[in-house]
């Protein structure tokens, strides 16, 4: 067991532990640590823990100090200046002509690095642009190519639910999402029906997969044949939400008549496994 903090560098980024040495930190305490980027300002949003040695990334690095007054000042200062950072960043790209978007901008903590986000379709040749800027900040530049769903992280959006994005609210990780998780569900194959504001398939389709994957299991394929408590009929639908089977029975004579049964009064003569839903034919990134 090792005692640790877990702080968090942006709003609703990636929570990160680190060692408090023997520095009682709470909820909300500005705390400043060295990492990969530099010495940074962060927050800290678990207080002092013990977790299993098999939760750490070896080696913990440690935090510097809690953060003072004069600190949290220079963190305002530091984010004051985004704007000013953006716009130049932009004025400079555009005057080199160079096909890219600048989506952030910030200084690390010591003033010692400027680092601007962007996005490109392809590979940018920014050397020139690196030259300009410096001679502009006069401190080191470093330029980070994106994607489309950091993008949004970053700036934010409002999803087709009406609600702020989850990646700019409380998703830390982007998780995988599939095409099959959209088919299992029942939805539209429209990739503007279930794309998010990045362009890709929405985060949220993943949430409630594992329920349709349990219940698509159990449930009888279509076109097959399903015994009910009135006999033999061809399943037409199911309705995985309310557990509902919709059968259609043919009599002798021709005459169809449809029902439904709630799916433990159904015997399916074939059950369908959820990996026979092949992503064929589609399209759509992942």
């Amino acid at each position: 067991m090792a005692t640790v903090i877990g702080v968090q560098f942006k709003t609703s980024g990636k929570i990160y532990y680190f060692s408090p040495k023997d520095i009682t930190f709470e909820e909300g305490d500005g705390v400043i640590t060295e990492t990969i980027r530099g010495v940074e300002f962060g927050k800290v949003m678990i207080g002092n823990k013990d977790v299993p040695d098999s939760e750490i990334v070896a080696p913990l690095k440690e935090i510097i100090r809690k953060a003072t007054p004069e600190d949290i000042k220079r963190h305002d200062e530091n984010t004051a200046k985004r704007e000013y950072l953006m716009k130049v960043a932009m004025e400079k790209s555009s005057f080199h002509g160079l096909s890219m978007k600048v989506v952030d901008a910030e200084y690390t903590f010591d003033r010692q690095k400027v680092i601007i986000y962007f996005t490109a379709e392809g590979r940018v040749d920014f050397r020139e642009l690196v030259k300009d800027l410096a001679s502009v900040f006069h401190v080191r530049i470093e330029l980070r190519q994106i994607y489309e769903r950091d993008d949004i992280k970053m700036r934010g959006a409002l999803a087709v639910c009406g609600r702020p994005c989850c990646c700019t609210t409380f998703l830390q990780d982007f998780e995988k999402v599939s095409i099959k998780m959209a088919k299992i569900q029942g939805l539209s194959l429209n990739p503007q029906k279930i794309s998010g504001c990045c362009g890709k398939l929405m985060c949220c389709l993943k949430y409630e997969n594992s329920y349709y994957q349990e219940m698509y299991k159990k449930m009888p394929k279509v076109n097959t044949t399903a015994v009910t408590p009135d006999g033999e009929a061809t399943v037409v639908n199911n309705d995985i939400l309310r557990q509902e089977v919709t059968v259609r029975f043919t009599s002798r004579d021709g005459d169809i008549e449809i029902r439904k049964y709630p799916l433990e009064k159904i015997n399916a003569r074939v059950k369908q496994d959820v990996e026979e839903i092949k992503e064929e034919d589609l399209k759509l990134e992942e």
